[in-house]
């Protein structure tokens, strides 16, 4: 499966990622490899995390080391293969193996406590929750500085991991029932278009474009950083624009993303978002597929900007995630 490299107008994105047994964390740093289930949540992660992107493991309220990912693999017949043994979720009772994968590159070594005042963006948002929930938390460029200066630069290689020969497949996305196979072909859902408008926002000229629609307050789109779901004490906001490295104050613009046509409740909710972040909220943004009169209306009261999106792959077929993130188009409301 061939590697799609990171734009180079985009700053590398830091992720925290949740391992659910002290053996598989073992695992995880002995050979520099990150799994995730082949569920529709691990398949999400997978195209979170792009390759040249930072990543620490989260175990036991601890973070530990600081990896470079060098590359992805979505292994077929993961079950076969080694280092993780099959996990069953309490919840539903379903066992999966580990067929998306990271290769890793250690960059530092540490073994540190989210209680510490630099992980405070991930502890919060983990606090919230009341728990891991998932399989994965960015965090922010702050977040990663402070991890880039922490432990010891590695001096270690990681030991490799013999695996028999094995084929790969792309992970992909779908609106027809008909050709959901699981993990190869999964259900096209929010957190999939969250991802793909993320992707596409970091690209500082996407960015400047979408906001040359917008009235966002002043907001300097090179001062921005955009990034994924977290939660605030009223719910979970899909997307986040910030202040890259705020001075004296911050700006934080919360992003709601509906896959189909917006409601005014959808408004609504995203207004209380914007509440909840008080004076530094200037906006906030809707996208969606389409809108109707009502929401049309109600956004203009609440200060609500309203994107549509629209995507060249068709869903009604099984498009990858690149196709899906590289067709993806983003038209600003007047």
């Amino acid at each position: 499966m061939p590697v799609r490299p990171s734009d180079s107008s985009q700053r590398p994105s830091y992720f925290l990622i949740s391992v659910s047994t002290r053996e598989n964390l073992e695992l995880c740093i002995k050979y520099g490899l990150a799994g995730f289930p082949g569920g529709e949540s691990g398949a999400w992660t997978f195209c979170e995390i792009q390759v040249g992107d930072f990543v620490s493991f989260l175990y036991g309220a601890r973070a530990h080391n600081l990896y470079r990912v060098g590359n992805r693999q979505a292994i077929s017949n993961a079950e076969r293969y080694p280092p993780w043994k099959l996990l069953t979720f309490k919840q539903t009772g379903k066992t999966y193996s580990f067929p998306f994968r990271l290769q890793l590159e250690l960059v530092r070594t540490f073994n540190e406590s989210l209680v510490r005042a630099e992980f405070a963006y991930v502890a919060e948002n983990l606090l919230l929750r009341g728990g891991y929930g998932r399989t994965h938390f960015q965090a922010d460029q702050t977040t990663l500085q402070s991890a880039s200066e922490m432990g010891n630069l590695a001096d270690a290689e990681l030991e490799h991991l013999a695996m028999p020969e094995f084929s790969l497949f792309e992970a992909r996305f779908s609106r027809s029932k008909r050709l959901i196979k699981t993990p190869e072909v999964c259900r096209f859902k929010e957190p999939i278009l969250q991802s793909a408008i993320r992707r596409h926002l970091m690209s500082q000229t996407n960015l400047a474009n979408l906001s040359n629609g917008l009235n966002l307050g002043g907001a300097k789109t090179d001062e921005l950083e955009v990034l994924g779901e977290i939660a605030i004490p009223d719910g979970h906001i899909d997307l986040l624009l910030k202040k890259r490295v705020p001075l004296g104050s911050g700006i934080k613009i919360p992003i709601e993303v509906k896959t189909k046509t917006a409601q005014p409740k959808d408004v609504s909710q995203l207004r209380r978002y914007m509440d909840e972040l008080r004076g530094e909220c200037p906006a906030g943004i809707l996208i969606a597929g389409d809108f109707n009169r009502r929401t049309l209306a109600r956004a203009k009261d609440e200060n609500v900007r309203l994107v549509r999106y629209s995507l060249l792959a068709d869903l009604m077929k099984a498009p990858t995630f690149d196709e899906i993130y590289e067709g993806l188009q983003l038209e600003a409301l007047v």
